[in-house]
């Protein structure tokens, strides 16, 4: 699909940015960094340990829902729940807490969860959601639906990064021809940021929509994407290092 060796743009926050911009690089991948956003806390312990301590089934979408839980109270403080984490780097951060038994779906997000025969039968259940603030509501509206009582403790909130305006220009001139994007809202966020550079520049317009491939985490990301005119979008189905270096080695 590219006409030249890939030259990739790493979208995703600290740290996960950095260790997989070493994993690429290892691999001879050409590659940068630009975080769109940080993490901050946003919950207390007494909200994290009481959702510990009431459900049945506790669910992490995300290592940084694990990370700012576990800094407000520790979540190994009862071992009677039933824990599930979206996909393999969530489970990592379980693990090294010491939660080994954890459930995970092939498919790594909402749908890949709600496919688990663990969480089909869910009635009478109390489950709590960790995450970040905001998010689909896909998994608590259909576990809801099950019969299961469902909340959410926001771990986290997204603070975006306010970035020089001629960022998008910097990008092109490095010839950055593949954009990595594990999120809905990244996704947004960087064709905000291009779009307010094509407005006076249509060569700059093409250019991202037409003549770079994006790689996205998810099916759902991908529509949005295609929705919105990008023309080379590869849904990887996941978002872990080696999955991206994969697809990036097939460009």
């Amino acid at each position: 699909m590219l006409t030249k060796p890939a030259n990739v743009l790493i979208t995703r926050p600290e740290p996960k940015a950095q260790v997989l911009v070493s994993y690429l690089q290892k691999q001879g991948i050409k590659v940068c960094s630009q975080p769109l956003f940080d993490y901050l806390n946003f919950t207390n312990a007494q909200a994290v340990s009481h959702a510990i301590k009431t459900s049945n089934i506790i669910i992490f979408v995300s290592a940084a829902a694990v990370k700012f839980a576990q800094q407000n109270s520790p979540i190994t403080q009862h071992t009677n729940q039933f824990f599930f984490a979206v996909g393999k780097a969530t489970q990592q951060a379980l693990s090294a807490l010491g939660i080994n038994q954890v459930i995970t779906p092939t498919l790594e997000n909402s749908e890949g969860l709600l496919a688990l025969k663990e969480l089909r039968d869910v009635q009478a259940k109390q489950i709590t959601i960790f995450r970040g603030d905001g998010g689909r509501e896909h998994l608590a509206q259909t576990l809801s639906e099950r019969g299961a009582t469902v909340e959410y403790v926001e771990s986290y909130q997204r603070v975006w990064r306010t970035l020089p305006k001629s960022i998008a220009k910097q990008w092109q001139a490095q010839q950055i021809n593949c954009i990595v994007v594990t999120s809905n809202a990244i996704l947004t966020k960087i064709v905000e940021i291009m779009n307010l550079l094509a407005c006076n520049d249509k060569t700059a317009q093409t250019y991202w929509r037409e003549k770079c491939v994006w790689l996205v985490a998810s099916q759902r990301i991908a529509e949005n994407a295609t929705s919105i005119g990008l023309q080379h979008v590869i849904n990887m189905n996941g978002a872990s290092d080696s999955i991206i270096g994969q697809q990036i080695k097939q460009l």
